[in-house]
């Protein structure tokens, strides 16, 4: 359609719901809604063809089911050239590209890195050889689309990991299988165990590990280093919450030579492994389908300028349309959706799970912020400055005791946000899953209580047993997670919104 009839149909558009889709008779002159009446033949001849075109390119792009991945792990295990090495198997970077990092990582002393540069692209994180930011990129297999999302593995940016791993929907877990660098991870202060509990309370119900450096002249693919690593880790995934028999699944590869992982691993090299190779074993994973016909939610993670308002977020529940009205939570602003961006492609509409953009009318984009939610009209997400929850207590800082009064910082979501818990209401005994009837005046590490706890702004959350996504959070201190937690109740009245 050329500029002038996408006017004239806007302007019919508007003209139609003023009154409600119907021209009123009565209002115009005979000649007018005749000609109104022309050009809404013509307007819905072209819109149905334009339509039609759309929705067959649409059904042949979106047969694929879509899923995000997030690539978590201690710093250095090798996330970043794993999720390079996978890109490239899957044809999504051409060798010259390959040949310029292998370069540029050769300049800079570090030839092994020159995978990791196809994920870290800003010059700080190739420098540093750590990822900072959460790298994307997407790639698909024969039955499904993903998302990478590469995590930092570094302590002081354990709050991007999280924004990561708070959009995915599986977990590639990279654990380094050379001598000392599992240890280093794992012990305490190590990022693999932050990462696998922070992995579980944000949502990551199926977690692939992934023991990475198996070519290492250190391990050269030795089974024994492979079982003890499983059978150091298999307590912990337990303790985490994991059953480890349904929802994880350990292989080995080598991130940098691509061993094992578009196909399977040479029995030369690796004569003890018959189990799959990590495409293979990505296609199989099974995720419980969100409800495309639930009410509207999609948390903001980002927002920027773009001939208007642009958010972007992953949809965590219903279904969206290009011109669809919508609610942008907490602060009630009425919006439009003028359109709608997935991986790149525009499309008329999209379900739930998907990364979108969406380009909406009504709001300035100095007025959202990260951790506001995109949500229907007719079922709005609550916005509450208080509520009750039940936290885990992993590790206090030295020395601290959990009371009434304890402040740390809540992120839920893609909420950041001060808290501070206000009373707690009752400890839960470990055995019988049960509240005690004690009062409880302050709990220690590995206690589970419940709490009352409240934020300076209002924030957009919902009952665990409602939206797992809206639900589940961490309290986190001084750079540490000291509690992970699920929301059970909201104030009956919404306070302040």
């Amino acid at each position: 359609m050329d500029i002038e009839e996408d006017i004239r149909s806007l302007q019919l558009d508007s003209a139609a719901e003023e009154n409600n889709g119907v021209v009123n008779p009565g209002d115009a002159r005979p000649e007018e809604v005749e000609v109104v009446d022309k050009m809404e033949e013509v307007k819905h001849k072209e819109v149905s063809a334009v339509e039609d075109a759309e929705s067959q390119q649409e059904t042949e792009g979106n047969n694929k089911r879509h899923l995000n991945v997030v690539f978590i792990g201690h710093v250095d295990a090798g996330k970043s050239t794993t999720g390079g090495q996978i890109l490239f198997l899957s044809g999504q970077v051409d060798d010259r590209t390959i040949q310029k990092y292998e370069k540029e990582a050769k300049d800079k002393s570090r030839e092994s890195w020159y995978m990791a540069y196809i994920m870290d692209t800003n010059e700080e994180e190739r420098i540093k050889g750590k990822t900072v930011e959460v790298g994307r990129a997407h790639f698909e297999t024969e039955t499904t689309r993903f998302t990478i999302l590469d995590a930092p593995g570094h302590k002081s940016y354990v709050p991007n990991m999280i924004s990561g791993a708070s959009q995915a929907d599986i977990g590639v877990l990279v654990i380094s299988a050379r001598k000392g660098e599992f240890e280093t991870g794992f012990e305490k202060g190590g990022q693999t165990r932050e990462h696998v509990m922070l992995a579980k309370t944000l949502g990551v119900t199926k977690l692939l590990l992934v023991v990475n450096k198996m070519d290492d002249h250190t391990v050269n693919w030795s089974k024994e280093r492979y079982d003890e690593i499983e059978s150091k880790m298999t307590p912990f995934l337990k303790a985490s919450g994991y059953n480890v028999k349904k929802d994880v699944q350990f292989l080995p590869i080598s991130g940098l030579m691509g061993s094992n992982m578009k196909t399977r691993v040479d029995k030369s090299l690796c004569p003890w492994w018959n189990g799959p190779c990590l495409f293979e074993a990505l296609d199989r994973i099974e995720i419980t389908p969100r409800d495309p016909n639930g009410p509207f939610r999609m948390p903001i993670i980002d927002k920027f300028k773009d001939m208007g308002t642009v958010v972007m977020g992953k949809v965590e529940s219903g279904s969206v349309r290009e011109g669809d009205s919508l609610l942008v939570m907490p602060n009630k602003a009425q919006v439009k959706v003028l359109a709608i961006y997935c991986d790149d492609n525009r499309v008329r509409h999209a379900g739930p799970g998907e990364n979108l953009r969406i380009r909406l009318s009504g709001i300035e984009e100095e007025d959202i912020l990260s951790g506001f939610v995109l949500s229907s009209v007719a079922k709005p997400v609550a916005a509450v400055t208080e509520f009750i929850a039940q936290l885990q207590i992993l590790e206090l800082l030295d020395n601290a005791i959990f009371t009434a009064g304890y402040k740390a910082v809540l992120h839920i979501h893609a909420v950041v946000e001060e808290c501070e818990i206000v009373e707690l209401l009752h400890q839960i005994d470990l055995k019988t899953k049960k509240p005690m009837k004690k009062k409880v005046l302050f709990v220690k590490n590995g206690a589970i209580v419940v709490c009352r706890i409240q934020v300076n702004n209002s924030i957009c959350i919902e009952k665990f047993a409602d939206f797992a996504q809206l639900g589940r959070f961490t309290l986190r201190t001084e750079g540490k997670t000291v509690a992970v937690g699920k929301v059970t109740e909201l104030p009956t009245v919404s306070s302040s919104a």
